[in-house]
């Protein structure tokens, strides 16, 4: 496409472990996002999009560089896997990263490119950094508030809404992220509600019998502990009670974003510049609230985890479609950077749709497949079959959770991942591993390199929040009366179980919270 006239000016709203289906425009039942909603109806809202690695480190890498994380190296949150591969003797002056880069691709369209955002540093991730004319780092290390973090949006938009005819500007939010750091005098309307539950008594029971780092009994990490510091995410899930408290913590810290959205959107009325600017809201990755056993984490290859919100407001407004097809993340960017009447680099895995974008079209892909490194070494395949969405998870290292190797669900009829029907349908795990073989030969085909970084992370001992950690959780299985537990994770992992633990494992072990992790 040549230079569109559709494109000059991008506020690109980047709200960390934000899931679709706790919004109203995708059909959440709360009043959580009144400003993303009104987005919506002004614009579109893709309905199937995908993060093609998680969690925050791995998705950012392969948004920003528009490529796989089994291309990149970077699959994971420490040790090897999250690093980039060495480039070598190959690289030039400038390395690949600013090369083939998003933002410089923007900035060879003619744009001005900007972020708000504390994650480089949270996660060490310097190469993130590559083609951005100017970076500020609000300096939390994830940890700010959406009021901490949209005044500066708002001073920057007052300098710079005519000052550059085109920019894309990058802002970071961080409170939907546990542990949820809403003050507790924000208490939105919603809260007299019950939400709708899909967890009812039977499932608890089963979550409580079960294990794993942030399962019901150990939801903030690997003991049965919890912060008082933070008491919208409420520790361990012993009745139906604590599960309300973490959806409403986690919803309370939706709508506490969204309102500061609605300033931010302010700000550009005021300055004259709304009707002229794209407005785009996604997430990084999702966030499990009970699925696979798994509270307020992001731990898996599941469309929970990498299913990501993709709202996008045109500039003068208008829209109000749905996009149903799927599309990876950086499919969108590379659309992006056509739109801006930039051309897409040829390394890129991402491919625009561009032009049925602009003709009100879907062009989709006919599946996807998504990778998770930090938590658990796993694969999705989200697939369809006699026009029924599904997915299946392959699973190298469990993390120490219940996960059988393989699994499928019907994404339609089970969207929360209660129902595991691997064994009843070998034709369609079958037809999911024939998936993943030729997604795994087109990788091996396109890479400069020779390693699948997920292989890297098993052979330096495992997903890197869970290394050392196997001897003491045992020890704590049992005190709580789950000794066949322990016996089916010492069964999996014989050397992890008699592995010591030393001071970098501990660190190792540390989550998204207060640690960057």
């Amino acid at each position: 496409m040549g230079r569109s006239s559709l494109i000059v000016k991008i506020l690109y709203i980047d709200i960390d472990s934000l899931r679709p289906d706790h919004l109203g425009c995708y059909g959440y039942s709360r009043s959580t996002s009144p400003t993303i909603d009104a987005l919506a109806r002004e614009g579109v809202r893709f309905d199937s999009v995908m993060a093609s690695d998680s969690p925050c480190l791995p998705s950012r890498t392969a948004l920003w560089s528009g490529q796989f994380g089994f291309r990149t190296g970077v699959v994971g949150h420490g040790g090897s896997a999250a690093e980039p591969f060495r480039e070598g003797r190959r690289r030039g002056f400038r390395d690949s990263f600013y090369k083939n880069g998003w933002m410089t691709a923007l900035r060879e369209a003619g744009h001005h490119t900007a972020t708000i955002s504390s994650f480089a540093e949270r996660h060490s991730a310097w190469h993130w950094y590559a083609g951005f004319n100017e970076i500020i780092n609000p300096g939390g290390l994830g940890i700010e508030r959406a009021d901490e973090v949209v005044p500066i949006a708002i001073e920057w938009i007052a300098r710079y809404a005519w000052r550059t005819p085109d920019w894309f500007l990058h802002l970071n939010l961080w409170d939907v992220h546990t542990p949820y750091r809403t003050p507790e005098d924000f208490r939105p309307p919603f809260l007299k509600d019950a939400p709708r539950f899909w967890i009812d008594a039977a499932i608890l029971e089963r979550f409580r019998a079960g294990f794993g780092p942030h399962s019901a009994q150990e939801a903030c990490g690997y003991d049965g502990g919890s912060d008082p510091h933070y008491p919208r995410a409420p520790g361990p899930v012993a009745d139906m009670r604590d599960v309300r408290a973490w959806i409403d913590g986690y919803d309370v810290s939706v709508r506490f974003a969204d309102e500061w959205i609605g300033r931010l959107i302010g700000a550009l009325e005021r300055e004259g510049v709304l009707q002229e600017t794209m407005i785009v809201v996604s997430a990084d990755h999702g966030e499990n609230l009970g699925e696979l056993n798994i509270w307020g984490d992001h731990q898996t290859a599941d469309r929970i985890t990498c299913r990501v919100p993709l709202v996008v407001r045109l500039p003068g407004g208008g829209g109000g479609r749905v996009d149903r097809a799927w599309h990876y993340q950086f499919d969108w960017a590379a659309t992006l950077i056509e739109l801006a009447g930039g051309k897409v680099p040829e390394a890129w895995d991402g491919t625009s749709f561009a032009t049925a974008f602009v003709a009100g079209r879907e062009a989709g892909r006919p599946c996807l497949v998504t990778t998770h490194g930090a938590w658990s070494c796993q694969r999705g395949v989200h697939f369809t079959a006699a026009g029924r969405a599904y997915q299946a998870l392959v699973t190298y290292h469990d993390g120490h959770k219940d996960l059988p190797p393989l699994m499928l669900f019907d994404a339609e009829v089970d969207p929360h991942e209660v129902h595991d029907i691997a064994a009843g349908e070998p034709s369609l795990v079958g037809g999911a591993c024939a998936l993943l073989i030729d997604w795994q030969r087109q990788m091996m085909e396109r890479s400069a390199g020779d390693v699948d970084p997920l292989m890297t992370v098993l052979r330096e001992g495992g997903p890197f929040h869970c290394r050392g950690m196997l001897p003491a959780y045992l020890e704590r299985l049992r005190r709580t009366g789950r000794e066949e537990q322990a016996r089916v994770l010492e069964r999996r992992h014989p050397s992890e179980a008699r592995r010591r633990v030393s001071c970098s494992d501990v660190e190792a072990a540390g989550g998204e919270g207060d640690a960057p992790g």
